[in-house]
């Protein structure tokens, strides 16, 4: 039985220029397709209001605005993965969730059993917050708050987030020169998860303060998360294919 895992990519990874980057789109599709034959692969996937505003540019600071940019985005998104997962004899499935969703038990294993039922049957599942209809109080805001729920509720046993920082720091890599790529953490301090979000995309919502509070939540429910670059794909291919850890970050227990 093939082991599962989540694989989260940020905005900033498949988009340039408020459009969808067409060659790391190919190589993360490429990725997917070659570890979708030794795992179960679940996919969460930001870059519907990015998507969403190449087709009309509306003001997204305005909440309406940014509903209707994902939902003009998400089917574009979709059709996107799907064209390039089309050369690999693939296709994925479009899976829209909000937090509640993991608050009740029903609505849980409804989205669970349609995952496994995908998985079953070879289909890649695409999953994104529905930003349209979230309300405050329902929705996670960052897609690594989502992605490490999907990887906890959903029984993977890891989370591979690529973005576009390429692991976790003693200090701020972009203002300490030698700051120095952490490889293997097994708990975070509470400190570390109260410090400003400071995204890199326009259209990101998410930050190092995100993946660690995804990290936290992981490792306290007794899971694992992975953190490398989506930009250079090596890090994450040689650890999730070859187990070799020679990038990149591992939040897991050490027992």
């Amino acid at each position: 039985m093939k082991k599962r895992i989540v694989i989260k990519v940020g905005t900033h990874v498949i988009t340039e220029g408020g459009k969808l980057c067409a060659p790391r789109f190919e190589k993360l599709v490429e990725f997917l397709s070659l570890i979708m034959e030794k795992y179960e692969v679940i996919l969460v996937s930001s870059g519907a209001v990015a998507t969403g505003f190449s087709k009309i540019q509306l003001d997204k600071k305005i909440l309406s605005n940014k509903q209707a940019l994902a939902a003009i985005g998400q089917p574009y998104l979709i059709q996107y993965y799907n064209e390039f997962l089309q050369k690999y004899k693939k296709f994925g499935a479009q899976i829209l969730l909000v937090s509640d969703d993991f608050d009740s038990r029903k609505r849980t294993k409804a989205a669970r059993d349609a995952v496994n039922t995908l998985l079953k049957n070879g289909i890649l599942p695409i999953i994104n917050e529905n930003d349209t209809t979230a309300v405050e109080e329902l929705v996670f805001g960052d897609n690594d708050q989502l992605s490490a729920h999907v990887t906890h509720f959903f029984d993977a046993e890891l989370l591979v987030i690529l973005s576009d920082i390429d692991g976790y720091y003693d200090t701020d890599p972009k203002e300490d020169k030698n700051a120095k790529l952490i490889l293997h953490v097994d708990a975070i301090d509470e400190s570390r998860l109260c410090k400003n979000i400071n995204t890199g995309s326009e259209f990101g919502t998410g930050g190092i303060v995100t993946k660690l509070k995804a990290a936290d939540f992981l490792l306290k429910n007794g899971r694992s998360m992975f953190l490398a670059s989506g930009f250079d794909l090596s890090d994450a291919k040689n650890f999730i294919l070859e187990g070799k850890h020679s990038g990149g970050t591992l939040f897991a227990s050490r027992k």
